[in-house]
């Protein structure tokens, strides 16, 4: 059975000694959360999702990689209501088969054709053996988020969450990212478990908090991540950071090129969302005990108001998780492989889900994947679409990676740039925002 890891891997581990961010900023986040929620209510929700966690870990513990739902892509709009909320519970799955096997092969020739005839432009990370290569509008990027069926899961996904306010529309909008493509035997330690969408964000801004206020309230139970009606004003990206996305990506997502297994640089997810994520908001709230024994006793451990520390939490990174600063999440258990994956295959996991990357690839060939999303339309989302489509017009790199420090070539200079010309599709052409009237 495919699970969890057989071996933990050198992930870095967070404690209060350990490289912590400390500032007197950090207290004052806790304190208007306490103030407006109160210390029982924290509590509450504390030992309600400690208690669920064991629960989940357990599950996850005797199912192994079979609790990722797998979707067959003819099948999808043909799921059940009741197969879609399990899917969305569990907040990750794969879909098989989204574009024909013989195409994501010839997007991956073409891909590497392009990368040899612009070596000495393409750049990369990590700098000494760089796999992820800062290159976003090859002809078979292009091509893959413009093909009608990728637009297709990206808009059934979408149509997965709902809004209170108003109406949304499922329509989806093309977030251009980069390229994955890592030979074997490659090594790769920095992407461990970690949430995406901000870090400090998620406590700090008071739009992006309220959208988890039943976990603040005592009602974890009620939280539902699928609800869009505030989560579309949150900024993950209060605090400035190369690994933070200005839009809102309902679904993460990669389309392989590849036939890439576990422990082959494949993905590892923990396939459970809501109470992992309650338990991440509640943990800089509390202290744990001083004997190891009681450490998964939630009841042993101390609320904690004062303590200038949010574990695994840097601004300018994603949120880090480590089986030390988070020991009820049981990482080495519920940390699991995603199963094998075929060339047009995708996997999706929600955006606060806990996930992260192999750091071994012992498979004899390359692993290669595309980063495509599914992101919804709204109004923060247009408009820094529409600032990636000016970028992309004058030959620059999308506004998301213009880290101060990071190395590009423009991509307009390439041998064998396309331009829109590798937009396959007129439902690609309205993701990407070109033919819309402002």
């Amino acid at each position: 059975m495919i699970g969890s890891l057989d071996t933990w891997p050198a992930w870095p581990e967070f404690s209060l000694n350990n490289n912590a961010e400390r500032s007197d900023d950090l207290i004052q986040f806790k304190k208007a959360i306490i103030k407006e929620y109160g210390q029982e209510n924290l509590t509450r929700s504390w030992v309600k999702v400690c208690s669920n966690l064991e629960q989940i870990t357990a599950k996850i513990r005797d199912a192994g990689s079979t609790i990722i739902p797998e979707i067959a892509f003819d099948q999808l709009q043909y799921l059940s209501e009741e197969q879609k909320e399990e899917s969305k519970k569990i907040g990750c799955f794969i879909i098989r088969g989204v574009v024909q096997r013989d195409l994501a092969e010839k997007w991956l020739k073409d891909l590497k054709d392009y990368v040899s005839e612009n070596r000495k432009m393409v750049t990369g990370w990590p700098e000494q053996t760089p796999s992820i290569l800062r290159m976003y509008y090859s002809p078979s990027q292009m091509a893959a988020r413009s093909h009608p069926n990728s637009l297709k899961v990206a808009r059934e996904l979408i149509s997965w969450w709902h809004d209170k306010e108003s109406p949304q529309s499922p329509d989806p909008l093309t977030y251009a990212d980069a390229v994955r493509i890592r030979p074997p035997g490659q090594p790769f330690f920095g992407l461990g478990p970690h949430i995406d969408a901000g870090s400090l964000s998620r406590w700090a801004d008071p739009t992006y908090r309220s959208c988890y206020a039943p976990v603040w309230q005592g009602n974890p139970e009620d939280l539902d991540l699928y609800e869009l009606s505030i989560r579309k004003r949150a900024n993950p990206r209060l605090f400035p950071g190369s690994a933070h996305c200005s839009v809102f990506r309902a679904f993460q997502g990669w389309t392989s090129l590849t036939t890439t297994g576990p422990g082959e640089g494949s993905l590892l997810l923990y396939p459970h969302v809501k109470w992992v994520m309650a338990y991440v908001l509640l943990r800089p709230f509390f202290k744990a005990p001083n004997t190891e024994e009681d450490v998964l006793d939630a009841s042993k451990w101390t609320f904690d108001p004062d303590t200038p520390w949010f574990p695994g939490t840097f601004r300018p990174e994603s949120q880090r998780l480590s089986i030390s600063s988070h020991p009820h999440l049981h990482l080495r258990d519920c940390l699991v492989h995603i199963p094998p994956m075929e060339p047009g295959d995708t996997v999706w996991w929600h955006a606060d889900m806990c996930h992260a990357v192999d750091t071994e690839h012992k498979g004899t060939g390359d692993s290669a994947v595309l980063y495509i999303a599914a992101t919804p339309s709204t109004e923060d989302n247009i408009r820094y679409i529409d600032s990636q489509l000016e970028a992309f017009r004058d030959g620059y790199f999308p506004p998301d990676f213009r880290a101060d420090g990071r190395v590009h070539s423009l991509e307009q200079k390439y041998k064998g740039w396309l331009g829109e010309a590798g937009i396959i599709s007129p439902e690609g052409r309205s993701a990407m925002r070109l033919d819309v009237e402002a």
